[in-house]
């Protein structure tokens, strides 16, 4: 992986020499747009991008204070109350003959729009899955999932249940456990309508968030006796990947998701199945969705365009596609910007000749669920303040043995003003 990013941000530096005048400068935070950029210099000659990687490109963005702008913004956490007066309309983009709206997933374009005026377009996205080992299917009694699609919290619990093995009082095999992942904690709240959003900094629905820590801590003592338990089998057994804990059978599910699923090797692949995760009929998105967008003081304007309208071209999607396994980029980083296409033609009907298990398996778009607009630093509050206080409270009877939120939170913020 390192290898891969090094060899983007070569590519990145050695555009910087092209025509200013009809040079699209683009910030990313994801380092494969120098790959796109790279391809597109090469495949006509009437505009050039080059690529700078920025990691907090939003919040480099809004304190840049005009004094550099870029041409193009590519990356994740775009999205903020304030995008109207960052970002120039790009509705002028959009048409039958343009970039089609249609072609979009709906509710993922909506994100980018304020008041009917389109400032973002959404780039990728990913969704999480629960795993399974496909021997499991065959060598199972009784184990059979309702649909082909998804699975929800109710049937997870059921088909966890009677799969727990017990070896002198000790479990030696166990169904799933919703305590392996923090990242499981999270989707399971945000199912629960915790609602996290942007205020000063955060907010969220302080009952919703209690309810789904509640439902985990008596899911975890009523499937697997006990968050001891739980954690004794952890420590013993996860010293391997989960997806040799499902191909020899110590787990019967685990989480994950699609970006990392879909990047896994072809022999695990072809030994797991999978479903996506849904609760009440939702399908939780990633709050690291990528969007692409103009800013409002960008100067070679004509050249944005040509590559974003150049970019949305489904041929040009699936060509990316194929340069990417051609050489074997496709290895570290999953489809498009390292999740699925915005573009639903691309994500259902091309990725599956790139990803064969992915055939007639995308849900339904109207289930999807995105996050709220989150502050600039929600990276680091959701790993530093928000997974800590999960880890511990779905591991604690009441709300009052662990560290409230709103504390960790107050004490983060005072320490990195």
């Amino acid at each position: 992986m390192q290898n891969f990013r090094a060899y983007l941000l070569f590519l990145a530096i050695i555009f910087i020499s092209c025509d200013s005048n009809k040079t699209a400068e683009i910030w990313t935070d994801r380092p494969e747009f120098s790959l796109y950029g790279n391809y597109f210099n090469t495949v006509q000659n009437q505009y050039k991008v080059s690529v700078k990687f920025v990691g907090s490109t939003s919040a480099e963005l809004s304190a840049n204070g005009g004094n550099s702008s870029p041409d193009v913004v590519a990356a994740s956490w775009l999205k903020s109350s304030s995008m109207g007066t960052m970002y120039r309309s790009l509705d002028n983009l959009l048409g039958a003959k343009k970039i089609s709206d249609d072609t979009f997933y709906p509710n993922l374009l909506a994100i980018g729009r304020i008041d009917k005026t389109q400032y973002l377009l959404p780039v990728s996205f990913n969704i999480p899955a629960l795993v399974f080992s496909k021997d499991r299917e065959t060598e199972q009694r009784g184990f059979a999932l309702s649909n082909q699609f998804t699975i929800d919290f109710k049937e997870i619990k059921d088909l966890s249940r009677p799969y727990n093995l017990r070896s002198r009082g000790t479990l030696i095999r166990m169904g799933f456990s919703p305590l392996w992942d923090d990242n499981f904690l999270f989707s399971a709240a945000v199912l629960t309508g915790a609602s996290f959003r942007e205020a000063t900094p955060l907010a969220w629905d302080s009952a919703a968030l209690e309810r789904s820590m509640v439902f985990i801590n008596e899911w975890t003592k009523e499937i697997n006796s006990s968050v001891q338990v739980d954690d004794d089998f952890t420590y013993k057994y996860f010293i391997e990947p989960p997806e040799r804990l499902l191909k020899s059978g110590r787990i019967l599910f685990s989480y994950m998701e699609s970006d990392f699923l879909f990047i896994l090797s072809e022999d695990s692949k072809n030994n797991l199945d999978f479903r996506w995760i849904m609760e009440k009929n939702q399908i939780p998105v990633a709050e690291d969705a990528v969007y692409i967008g103009i800013p409002k003081k960008a100067k070679a304007v004509q050249a944005a365009r040509a590559f974003i309208q150049w970019f949305y071209k489904i041929e040009n999607q699936r060509s990316l596609l194929e340069y990417s396994r051609r050489y074997r980029i496709n290895e570290n980083n999953f489809g498009i910007c390292n999740g699925f296409s915005a573009l639903t033609p691309v994500t259902e009907q091309i990725y599956p000749l790139f990803y064969p298990e992915l055939l007639g398996r995308m849900p339904p778009s109207e289930n999807f669920i995105l996050q709220n607009i989150l502050p600039e630093n929600w990276v680091a509050i959701k790993e530093r303040v928000i997974l800590p206080y999960l880890h511990e409270r779905a591991r604690k009877d009441t709300a009052e043995e662990a560290n409230p939120l709103e504390k960790r939170l107050s004490d983060w913020m005072r320490l990195n003003r």
